[in-house]
């Protein structure tokens, strides 16, 4: 893999761009592999990248029945933070962060990672004590956030209106390294990354089954082919459950959709990121000048990749009351991704029934700030059989056993 550099740029250009090589390969699969990772989305391709970059396994698939970064993470609004109240929580996600603040450098590829700073409103009494809850919870994790003041919050957003009549800030926590990047840039990463030690990306390629043998997988039969493999990990966000349906076992999850849209661009209005989690609304402007909107899950559980229209009137009702100017704005597009989520809106990272399988889901609204740490935490169990201690408390077997990571009842959100 030749490294991108500021003379690389140089030189294409004065060959009219004709030396540069594909970013990854497109090659059939092999008979046999170490290790297959279904799900060419960013946490698929993070699990392959760390199996190979820390623990030395070279020989991964990496197979996806669409497009590399065609789901969730090519289908979401880009916010990455680390204020979780749960120290469980707070630990992946700010392993997350850490490495999403050197990841272009790590990757040698722009992930265009922004940490332009975050605010999570309180529009209420109850988010206001919960919130200062959280700033104290995050100086025991050692990760660095604040409470501000209305006063502040209107510093940082002039665009705000403080005094709605239904939803009138208070206050916000504030998380000065969060931010944002681009999420194709960072699947594009990734997957260059992962072609660079020799795994195979293979796209179009469908899991139609799940061969097991005396309670261990032995490989996987597709559209290409059957596969062989010693171990299995399976990261495809809001059909988990399908998946863990071939091999014989069931998940505690649901799948729903979750949408966003962006409107026309304007010039630059605001430079941070905002979540209202009182009506799950939550709002940033891109590099192009699109605001980027988002709300709350779709009800009722199904797999379409669009939302309805009853969520997308009553976010853009909310939005608008706290964004005034943005009701003269017209919409440039709209999406959804299906996302996955478990009884206690936390992830599941964990060995599976079936010997050598293994399960990375239920993110929920917040798989794309994971990414990275997700990654890390899944390579560390595929390679070793048993979790680290970021994957450890996200075992299948807390469902039995009770022992819930319940973040949206100390957010008030899910994520």
């Amino acid at each position: 893999m030749r490294r991108y550099s500021i003379f690389a740029v140089a030189r294409e250009a004065l060959r009219y761009q004709s030396g540069w090589e594909r970013a990854w390969r497109a090659p059939e699969p092999k008979k046999r592999y170490d290790v297959i990772v279904v799900g060419a989305g960013g946490h698929g391709l993070a699990t392959a990248y760390y199996l190979g970059k820390v623990h030395g396994i070279k020989n991964v698939a990496i197979i996806e029945k669409g497009w590399l970064g065609g789901g969730n993470s090519g289908r979401n609004t880009t916010i990455i933070r680390s204020n979780y109240l749960q120290d469980a929580s707070a630990a992946i996600f700010e392993k997350a962060l850490q490495l999403y603040e050197g990841l272009s450098r790590d990757l040698n590829y722009n992930v265009m990672f922004s940490p332009r700073g975050l605010l999570m409103l309180a529009q209420s009494e109850h988010e206001v004590r919960g919130y200062k809850r959280t700033v104290y919870a995050n100086a025991l994790q050692d990760i660095k956030t604040e409470w501000i003041s209305r006063e502040r919050v209107k510093e940082l957003v002039p665009i705000i209106n403080l005094d709605g009549p239904r939803y009138p800030v208070l206050g916000a926590l504030y998380q000065e390294r969060g931010g944002t990047a681009r999420h194709d840039a960072v699947n594009w990463g990734y997957a260059r990354a992962c072609d660079a030690m020799g795994m195979d990306i293979i796209q179009q390629c469908e899991v139609t089954g799940i061969r097991t043998e005396n309670g261990e997988v032995r490989g996987v039969d597709t559209t290409k082919g059957a596969i062989d493999c010693g171990k299995l990990a399976v990261v495809v966000a809001g059909h988990s459950g399908v998946l863990a349906n071939m091999a014989g076992f069931r998940l505690p999850v649901e799948s729903c959709p979750l949408q966003a849209w962006v409107s026309e661009p304007i010039k630059p209005v605001i430079d941070v990121v905002v979540m209202a989690n009182l009506v799950h609304c939550y709002i940033s402007q891109s590099d192009k000048g699109e605001l980027v909107l988002g709300g709350g899950i779709d009800h009722p559980n199904n797999y379409t990749q669009r939302g309805s229209w009853y969520t997308l009137e009553e976010t853009t009702r909310a939005l608008v009351e706290t964004y005034p100017i943005i009701s003269r704005l017209k919409m440039l597009r709209q999406w959804g991704g299906i996302m996955d989520i478990t009884g206690d809106h936390s992830p599941i990272i964990s060995k599976t029934p079936v010997r050598n399988m293994f399960m990375d889901c239920g993110w929920g609204t917040g798989g794309f700030k994971a990414i990275p740490g997700s990654g890390w935490a899944m390579a560390e169990l595929v390679a070793r059989g048993e979790p680290g201690p970021l994957a450890a408390p996200f075992g299948l077997d807390r469902f039995r056993e009770g022992r819930f990571i319940d973040e949206s009842v100390a957010a008030g959100v899910a994520h």
